[in-house]
């Protein structure tokens, strides 16, 4: 049942790359060149540090034969993968072991959402698909129990709140876990929101002029945020006793299409980041008194857009179309963040991002990160932190933590060092 190829059937990490790895500096923030002077196969960032604060290196990588990998999702010790393909596999945390599939009617599965033992998928017919994990004695197995929109109100015997289903792709999931509702973006510039008790939409509403990219929400206060191809970012909350929406907050500081949302909410703050096609990562802090989420500065270093981000506490993971991933650190009590790790991921646009802390008995020692790319290539990455970087992450809410943000984007060439030569060099080719 395993469709991989193992890691030397991938290009190493001593292939020549190609010159966009140096890191710019940036308002507000800091970059460094990883490097591997201490050995192989632990990767040291910053090179420039003699006691670094990140070692990372890829434990596991796979190149699938069924297509692009268009999401990733974690939930109960498993990965799970929606690609072109009929099929969304699970695999073991860390050593990425195919444990199953799920075998759904229709694939191009470009979002998934995990929660417990429930997992919602969305596909090329435009609707969500329910699964639930089921433990059997042979490990691994999945049941679909529903289908959003229900049959029931397709056909009409169930009213519906402002239409049937989306009209176009399902790009991105969310789920409020206090009041029950999963929100599904569509490039039909709508949100929709589902009850999760019967599986019903209760509200729907045009939330933006292009097509949604990303939505998050705050699970202290019920707050949904969206971002679009249109460039802004907009909040979102439910109005009181009713199951419709109002829109709170527009942020556009950005004029690119902006890609991906993470959300970092550590101890009663909250910091919002958004990613963009031009290479930056927007971030804005919410005050405490009046709720405002106020502009605090930006992320540079990204030479190509930014496709896909993590938020876990004080640290931020994002995937580009430069084929790297980066980490940054929030410092605390200031905007000011910093660029620990730049990792040559992917021959290809990292195209979606799950991250997990890693613990060892109760003891947090670091992260896994899975990533997939427009390469057809999906890796595992172990990044170990020094005790110093391990502090915010030791108490009991940082040990329950597991974060997970996958993005959807248009189906496009997979980048090569060539292209990334030319594109660097302006000049203007047609892809084969």
């Amino acid at each position: 049942m395993h469709n991989g190829k193992p890691l030397s059937a991938l290009p190493t990490e001593n292939d020549q790359r190609p010159p966009y790895s140096s890191p710019r500096r940036s308002f507000k923030s800091k970059s460094y060149n990883s490097g591997d002077e201490f050995g192989s196969p632990w990767n040291v960032a910053p090179s420039s540090t003699p006691s670094p604060s990140i070692l990372y290196h890829c434990i596991s990588a796979l190149y699938r034969q069924e297509g692009t990998i268009f999401a990733l999702a974690i939930a109960k010790g498993l990965v799970f993968t929606g690609s072109e393909s009929c099929r969304i596999r699970a695999w073991r945390q860390p050593d990425c072991t195919e444990r199953g599939f799920f075998l759904a009617s229709c694939g191009n599965v470009r979002a998934i959402l995990a929660h417990g033992n429930t997992i919602y998928t969305s596909h090329k017919d435009c609707k969500v698909r329910i699964w639930r994990i089921v433990s059997g004695p042979d490990g691994f197995k999945g049941k679909k129990v529903g289908v959003l929109p229900k049959p029931q109100q397709i056909l009409g015997v169930i009213p519906v709140k402002s239409g049937l289903k989306h009209k176009d792709c399902i790009s991105c999931m969310a789920m409020n876990l206090a009041e029950g509702l999963v929100y599904t973006g569509s490039w039909d510039r709508t949100i929709k929101v589902w009850r999760m008790s019967d599986d019903l939409c209760v509200d729907s509403f045009t939330a933006h002029e292009e097509q949604i990219n990303a939505v998050v929400v705050n699970q202290n206060d019920g707050s949904v945020f969206s971002c679009s191809s249109d460039g802004t970012v907009k909040i979102w909350r439910r109005v009181y006793g009713q199951s419709t929406h109002a829109l709170t907050m527009t942020l556009k500081f950005q004029f690119s299409p902006v890609n991906a949302l993470a959300l970092s909410c550590p101890s009663g703050s909250s910091f919002l980041y958004s990613g963009s096609s031009d290479g930056i990562i927007n971030f804005w802090e919410k005050e405490k008194i009046s709720g405002r989420y106020n502009h605090g500065g930006f992320l540079q270093g990204h030479r190509f857009s930014v496709l896909c981000l993590v938020a876990i506490d004080k640290l931020i993971f994002s995937g580009s179309e430069d084929t790297t991933i980066r980490v940054w650190r929030r410092e605390e009590g200031s905007g000011f963040h910093e660029c620990l790790a730049v990792i040559d991921a992917h021959r290809g646009p990292v195209k979606s991002l799950a991250v997990a802390l890693e613990m060892e008995r109760v003891t947090f020692v670091g992260f896994l990160v899975y990533s997939a790319g427009l390469d057809q290539a999906f890796k595992a990455w172990r990044i170990k932190v020094s005790p110093e970087e391990r502090m915010g992450f030791e108490s009991s809410d940082a040990k329950t933590k597991v974060a997970e943000y996958e993005y959807d984007y248009e189906m496009s060439p997979v980048l090569s060092p060539a292209w990334v030569e030319k594109k660097l060099q302006g000049t203007q080719f047609l892809f084969d």
